[in-house]
C-alpha cells in the first residue's frame, strides 16, 4: 500500500511555506511516497474534508513562490493560542473528527509547518494519536528550539529595504521617519533590520523605551548637523509603565491585534521635538513576496529534514537547525510556549549601543 504524507500550513503566511511543501514532496517521491495538501489549516481535516494531491509536476515554481498553495489560518476551530503563555486546549470533539478524517484520508503521517500556535496544535494532535512532524515558521523568529525560523530573513531584508528608501526622503526633508515592522514578543526583525540598515534608534519588546532618551538621540544628532532620524519601532515595542499598542480590544479566540505603536511615536516625537515626523507601517509587505535564498535553502533543508523523519518513525518531533549548523529533532513539547527574544544585554544590542544607536532607553554605564 502507498505511503501518504498530509502536510498542512498554520498560522500566519510567510515566504517559504511553498518551497518546505516542494521539498517534502520531491523527497518523498524518490521513496515511493505520495503527499495530500490539506486546504485552508487544521480545518481541513474537519468534514467535510478539504484536501488536494500533490504531485512532482505542480511543484514547479513553488520555490520561488511567496504565500502557500494550501492557504492557512490563524483562527477558526483550532486556534490554541490566544495570547503569550495562554493555552486554549482545542475541544476533544473537534481532535476526534480531525483524527478520524485523518485515518479516512489513509495518511501515514502529518507534517505541520507553523509557528507557536500550529506547533501547539501539533502536540494536542500528536497526544491524540496523530504520528506528527513540526517545522517551525515564523517571520518573528521568537522559536527558542531553533537557531532561526524560515520566513525571518525575508522579512528583514523587506524591512532593510524600507529603511533605504526611507533614509533619502528623511534627509531631503529634514524629517524623523518612523518604520513600524512586525514582532509581537520578540523584536528580532527591528533589532537585524535597524543594524543593517543603519537605524538612529531601535525600539522592541526586550526593553522598555521612553521618550526622553528618543528626544536626547534626536537632538544629539541635530547638534552633529545631521537634521534627520531614523526610527524602526516593532509592533509589540512598549513604553516604560505600558502594555501594547493595539488596534483592536476584542480577544476572541486568538491574541489580540497589534498596531499603532509608530504613529503613536510619531507623534509624541513632532510634539516634543517640532520636527516633521512621518510614519510607515510595513505590515503584510514582510510576509509576501519571493523567499530570500538563504531562506529558500533553509526551507529545502527543513523539507528533506521532515521527511526523513517521518521515514525514521520519528513523530513527536520539530526539526531544527540547531548550533553546529546542522538539521536535527527537538520534541514539540519542547518546541512550543518557549520563545526566543533579543538579550538586553546580548552582543546584538552592545554592538547597536557601540554604534550610538538608541534603544529609547538610559543604557547601563
Amino acid at each position: 500500500m502507498t505511503k501518504k504524507i498530509g502536510i498542512v500550513t498554520g498560522g500566519g503566511d510567510c515566504p517559504g511555506l511553498n518551497a518546505v511543501i516542494r521539498a517534502i514532496v520531491k523527497a518523498g517521491a524518490l521513496y515511493g511516497w505520495e503527499c495530500l495538501g490539506i486546504h485552508g489549516g487544521f480545518d481541513g481535516l474537519l468534514t467535510p474534508v478539504r484536501a488536494m494531491p500533490l504531485a512532482i509536476k505542480d511543484m514547479d515554481g513553488l520555490l520561488i513562490r511567496g504565500g502557500t498553495i494550501l492557504g492557512t489560518a490563524n483562527s477558526g476551530q483550532f486556534s490554541a493560542k490566544t495570547g503569550r503563555g495562554e493555552l486554549r486546549q482545542v475541544p476533544k470533539k473537534i481532535m476526534n473528527q480531525a483524527k478520524a478524517n485523518f485515518d479516512k484520508l489513509a495518511l501515514s503521517a502529518l507534517v505541520a509547518i507553523g509557528g507557536d500556535g500550529t506547533l501547539t496544535i501539533a502536540q494536542q494532535m500528536f497526544e491524540m494519536g496523530v504520528p506528527v512532524v513540526g517545522v517551525p515558521k515564523t517571520i518573528d523568529n521568537d522559536l527558542d528550539a531553533t537557531q532561526t525560523t524560515f520566513g525571518f530573513d525575508t522579512a528583514v531584508a523587506c524591512a532593510v529595504d524600507a529603511l533605504d528608501r526611507l533614509h533619502s526622503t528623511a534627509q531631503s526633508h529634514n524629517r524623523v521617519m518612523v518604520l513600524e515592522v512586525m514582532g509581537r514578543y520578540a523584536g528580532w526583525i527591528a533589532a537585524y533590520a535597524g543594524l543593517a540598515g543603519g537605524a538612529d534608534v531601535i525600539l522592541i519588546p526586550e526593553i522598555k523605551f521612553n521618550y526622553d532618551a528618543i528626544q536626547k538621540k534626536i537632538k544629539a544628532r541635530e547638534t552633529e548637523g545631521k537634521h534627520f532620524t531614523i526610527v524602526i519601532v516593532a509592533e509589540g515595542a512598549t513604553l516604560e509603565g505600558q502594555g501594547f499598542i493595539t488596534s483592536s480590544k476584542t480577544k476572541g479566540d486568538r491574541e489580540v491585534r497589534l498596531g499603532g505603536i509608530g504613529h503613536m511615536v510619531a507623534m509624541e516625537i513632532e510634539t516634543l521635538t517640532k520636527k516633521e515626523t512621518r510614519c510607515v507601517v510595513l505590515g503584510h509587505l514582510q510576509r509576501g513576496g519571493q523567499p530570500t535564498q538563504w531562506d529558500r535553502q533553509l526551507c529545502t533543508r527543513f523539507g528533506v529534514h521532515a521527511f526523513q523523519m517521518i521515514a525514521k518513525k520519528q513523530f513527536g518531533y520539530m526539526v531544527a537547525l540547531k548550533k553546529n549548523g546542522m538539521m536535527g529533532p527537538v520534541t514539540l513539547s519542547e518546541a512550543i510556549n518557549k520563545l526566543r527574544l533579543v538579550d538586553p544585554d546580548g552582543e546584538l544590542v552592545m554592538t547597536a549601543r557601540a554604534l550610538g544607536i538608541s534603544f529609547g532607553d538610559e543604557p547601563k554605564s
